[in-house]
């Protein structure tokens, strides 16, 4: 068994910013606790902060993911939930503010992070991301907003889509269920991207800036563009992270962008002696695990790596597919992929099972289902269809199955008739991409920069999704906010990114 270290340290390392559909089985949502209040006495000593007519709190942020809290501002502000009725129901966004951290020539225009799913909350999964914003908030406003739907603005938590059954009446039975209870407290209709873009600009009004810098990562990079194609005079720059071209209908390419992934990171084990000795080919062996999980899935006690006790669980072929398709995010745990299916292979599942049931508890609770519903079935439903190509794929046509039964049953709202046009916009723009991602590839981020003439891409060698933290990266993004101008940025410092080696042992990789 690998230690309990080693288990935590992968699991929690895989999700940063995901696009964010779970395979078949998308978790149950909460609401997690990452606002907490001032104590009582540093409230009577920390007076309110204006920022533009908003009224700021002292807070602390934090998240399961960090043993550390960040200072912040927080707040909420009122919006129609539909601007056509403005009378009606009001969400209730929820906001936080980092203010730079020197005083003295703080930059007018602020820098808006636009978080992952859909579904993820921005308040937080920021502290995850953090790091890659010191330089940026020497001199600059950091804002947060929970997109309406997610985290503390009016969460839209589901369970749409869980349970053994994943027939498509079970399907759409459970995700009636779920629009009914969510009915009572939303419309529905009203969550979708272009809803939030609205949002984004009554905010910057309210916090009194003329202009915004973006930083959208996954999911987010969709909500950057749509800002910068509403609001063009109103965006001073935007930095797509693993970006989400416009015209791409999110759920209908998953399985075969996870396979040209798997690829290029298990070639990383079959080039390797050492590794291709003991473990062989990764893929041969995944795909024969595969067959054998659909014929019997097997029952497999193992130790809890949470609670350090002995449960029993059925181990199934999608559990597996989800671990491959969630570790793909991130290297640093793909690596682990090899050794762990080659012992799966033989018989031994005890530690794939506890990871997969670890990454389940850890993903549980990062996604609003019901938000996320809403911006799918109103903006990509036309075209979530079953792919005759993807059939023989690690994931299959599962996904776009239960996402299509599901947006048989959702509510639906609009987008605009240009919705799915690529943004063409001399605004600046960092388009980033990892070499590895396996949801949003480099050749996507090559369709975006097309369409952009004071746009650049960086491709970063070895990396998965979410790329901002990685090596020089930050010094890039910091210098790029500051100057808005991406042509001269020298990106020769990211030659230093190396590849991850595979693991042949619970122990590592060979010396």
């Amino acid at each position: 068994m690998m230690s309990r270290k080693t288990q935590t340290l992968l699991a929690v390392a895989v999700i940063a910013g995901i696009v964010g559909y779970r395979l078949t089985r998308p978790a149950a949502d909460a609401a997690p606790t990452t606002v907490a209040a001032a104590s009582a006495a540093e409230t009577v000593a920390a007076k309110p902060q204006l920022l533009g007519s908003l009224k700021f709190q002292p807070c602390s942020l934090s998240s399961a993911s960090s043993r550390t809290s960040l200072e912040a501002h927080c707040t909420t502000f009122e919006v129609p939930e539909d601007r056509a009725n403005p009378q009606g129901r009001k969400i209730a966004l929820n906001i936080a503010w980092l203010a730079p951290e020197k005083e003295g020539d703080v930059q007018a225009d602020p820098l808006f992070f636009l978080a992952g799913g859909p579904g993820q909350s921005a308040v937080d999964s920021f502290q995850q991301m953090g790091p890659a914003f010191a330089e940026v908030r020497k001199h600059r406003n950091v804002i947060l907003v929970d997109q309406r739907g997610t985290g503390k603005s009016n969460l839209l938590a589901c369970t749409a889509g869980q349970g053994d059954d994943m027939s498509v009446a079970a399907i759409r039975a459970e995700t009636t269920r779920c629009a009914q209870t969510l009915a009572a407290k939303a419309d529905l209709r009203h969550y979708t991207t272009t809803d939030a873009v609205a949002d984004l600009d009554a905010v910057r009004q309210a916090i009194g800036a003329q202009q915004l810098n973006l930083y959208g990562v996954s999911y987010g990079t969709r909500v950057a563009q749509q800002y910068a194609m509403r609001h063009p005079q109103h965006t001073r720059s935007i930095v797509l992270d693993s970006v989400v071209p416009n015209d791409l209908q999110l759920g209908n390419i998953v399985a075969r962008n996870l396979d040209e992934a798997l690829a290029l990171q298990f070639a990383q084990c079959t080039r390797t002696a050492s590794c291709k000795d003991k473990l062989g080919d990764p893929r041969a062996e995944l795909d024969a695990l595969l067959v054998k999980l659909r014929a019997q899935p097997v029952t497999v006690r193992y130790r809890d790596a949470t609670s350090g006790e002995q449960r029993e669980d059925v181990l199934r072929a999608e559990t597996v597919a989800g671990l491959v398709r969630m570790y793909a995010y991130m290297p640093a745990a793909a690596s682990l992929l090899p050794k762990l299916i080659h012992e799966a292979g033989q018989g031994r599942y005890e530690n794939l099972m506890a990871l997969a049931q670890m990454l389940q508890g850890d993903m549980q609770d990062s996604m609003a289902m019901g938000m996320q519903l809403s911006v799918i079935c109103s903006e990509d439903r036309k075209q979530i269809t079953s792919q005759q190509g993807d059939e023989n794929t690690v994931l299959g046509n599962q996904m776009a199955q239960s996402l299509a039964a599901m947006c048989e049953v959702w509510p639906k709202g609009t987008a605009p008739a240009d919705f799915h046009q690529p943004l063409a916009t001399p605004v600046p723009a960092l388009v980033l991409a990892g070499e590895f991602d396996p949801v949003t590839p480099p050749r996507y981020g090559e369709e975006v920069v097309k369409h952009l003439p004071n746009g650049r891409l960086f491709v970063l060698r070895g990396q998965g999704h979410a790329v901002l933290g990685a090596g020089c990266m930050p010094k890039l993004f910091a210098q790029f906010v500051e100057k808005a101008d991406a042509k001269p940025l020298d990106g020769a410092c990211l030659d230093k990114l190396n590849y991850v080696p595979p693991f042949t042992s619970f122990n590592g990789w060979e010396p």
